[in-house]
């Protein structure tokens, strides 16, 4: 039997707000205690992170590491190449999705039922398994180590028209047809009434492919061959060496990589706890 009520849940279950928060605190810690050490180990020394036991407070604070960080390896570069790709992705994403979600939603053809099965049954499809004829394919016509290789293979995605269509069949056909009772063209139609209603659909898809294009490392690994065109996190490989790793410039790095992303996660939040409610996405 649930019980919807708080006073009478409170009454029946005296201790259950407690041990709620409990265990919203202890969820909490869990998640949070991976980077507030990773913030602790990038300000660490060298002689810190070899010591062979885990220091939660440096004992001095080595801001030099941000400087060791570019000394060590052409970071800045790595850096510039990750959010260019993952820009260039993303925009794709942004100006392509909504345009074929937009006709999968609202427009009727012959097939249109089955050509979205196919478009959706591309999700199912592993890409370690296109990995290996696209790598051949862009050795065959120059694309290695270059910028269109990096990012060709992501320019569009099945989940990117799936959120969007979810988002713009939401959206009430009477709009629509009110637009075009007053002469205005689809792309009017589609620019003027379909879009404006898209933005919190267009954040989350938005911020969904930035983080993970700036995460992807398997693509790169095998696709670039030269410091000019790697990524950051194929550049936070090179912190290895052979019998050591230089943990705390590897955590400078990372913590570098989740800055921006987080940044870009705080300034669009109320859009995307919108976007992501009215998609029905869990």
């Amino acid at each position: 039997m649930s019980v919807t009520n708080p006073k009478l849940r409170e009454e029946l279950f005296p201790g259950a707000r407690i041990v709620s928060l409990i265990l919203v605190f202890i969820a909490a810690l869990i998640a949070v205690a991976p980077l507030v050490y990773m913030v602790s180990l990038a300000f660490q020394s060298d002689g810190e992170v070899a010591g062979g036991r885990a220091v939660l407070l440096p004992e001095v604070w080595q801001w030099q590491n941000i400087g060791r960080l570019f000394e060590a390896a052409p970071f800045g570069r790595f850096f510039l190449n990750s959010v260019l790709v993952a820009g260039l992705i993303t925009i794709s994403h942004l100006l392509f999705a909504p345009i074929v979600a937009y006709a999968f939603a609202k427009f009727r053809f012959p097939g249109r039922n089955v050509l979205f099965a196919l478009v959706l049954s591309t999700m199912m499809i592993p890409f370690f398994v296109r990995m290996i004829p696209l790598y051949v394919w862009f050795s065959n016509i120059g694309w290695l180590d270059t910028y269109q290789g990096l990012v060709t293979p992501f320019l569009m995605s099945a989940f990117s028209i799936f959120l969007m269509r979810q988002f713009i069949s939401s959206i009430p056909d009477s709009l629509l047809e009110a637009g075009r009772v007053d002469g205005a063209s689809e792309f009017r139609i589609f620019r003027s009434i379909v879009l404006p209603q898209t933005k919190p659909a267009l954040t989350v898809l938005g911020l969904f492919t930035f983080v993970f294009q700036m995460n992807e490392f398997l693509w790169p690994l095998i696709v670039t061959q030269t410091d000019a065109m790697r990524t950051i996190t194929i550049g936070l490989s090179l912190f290895n060496r052979e019998s050591f790793t230089l943990w705390n410039l590897t955590a400078m790095g990372s913590l570098m990589l989740f800055i921006p992303v987080c940044t870009l996660f705080v300034l669009t939040q109320r859009h995307i706890v919108q976007g992501i409610t009215m998609t029905g996405i869990k």
